[in-house]
């Protein structure tokens, strides 16, 4: 029977990719990479020539099939995404899973994940916190942020350039606009940023600054 690693890729940049990460993807008969325009630039990059298959949120029950009929009949197979860790906000939950259901060993490797540099460097408490990810855009949104309104523990979330700011403000309007938060763009790249303040500044700072990049939203619970 074969096993399937997961493996964090750099979430910006390159030198944060693993000797052991590297060997793995060498070593493996299939890739797995959410797109194989980003991966096969990564790949290129190591100087890895393994072959990849496509593995996103639009085929991943599709591909299911015919990854596990892969695994079962002994190869190894590297599962990738974009950046990061797959699973987390990413494609990887469903095969990991069918694995644990078929007996098929699954390792995950350790490595880069976007939240945690930026709930470390939030100056928030991170002994105790919940991750959110990306909030639905419609439906469930507000339900979901009416609950996290009593959440004591410090709260992560995934937002894009786009929706920041709407984000930031409904929060003010749920939480509190004085309630202690911090947003961190482009994590290890070379804009990297982190603003903190309370969402009322931080509203105040994206208004007169726009945007850009990826961005990693860390909020203060509420207070006992």
């Amino acid at each position: 029977m074969g096993k399937l690693y997961i493996v964090p890729t750099p979430v910006g940049n390159l030198e944060d990719m693993t000797p052991r990460a590297i060997r793995i993807l060498k070593e493996a008969d299939l890739v797995l990479a959410e797109d194989t325009r980003t991966s096969g630039n990564l790949l290129k990059h190591f100087e890895i020539k393994n072959a990849m298959q496509a593995h996103h949120k639009f085929n991943e029950h599709k591909s299911l099939e015919s990854v596990i009929h892969r695994l079962l009949a002994g190869e190894t197979v590297a599962l990738v995404s974009d950046a990061g860790t797959p699973g987390i906000s990413d494609p990887g939950f469903l095969v990991a899973r069918e694995c644990a259901r078929q007996g098929i060993e699954v390792e995950c490797l350790p490595g880069p994940t976007a939240f945690v540099p930026a709930l470390v460097a939030s100056g928030l408490p991170c002994d105790r916190f919940c991750f959110e990810g990306f909030l639905p855009q419609k439906k469930g949104r507000l339900t979901r942020l009416k609950a996290l309104a009593e959440e004591t523990r410090t709260m992560v979330f995934y937002e894009s350039p786009y929706r920041v700011l709407k984000c930031l403000t409904q929060f003010a309007e749920l939480f509190g606009a004085e309630r202690q938060a911090s947003v961190s763009r482009e994590i290890s790249k070379l804009h990297e940023e982190t603003v903190r303040g309370t969402l009322a500044e931080l509203i105040a700072h994206f208004t007169e600054h726009e945007p850009r990049g990826e961005f990693v939203i860390v909020v203060a619970g509420r207070g006992e």
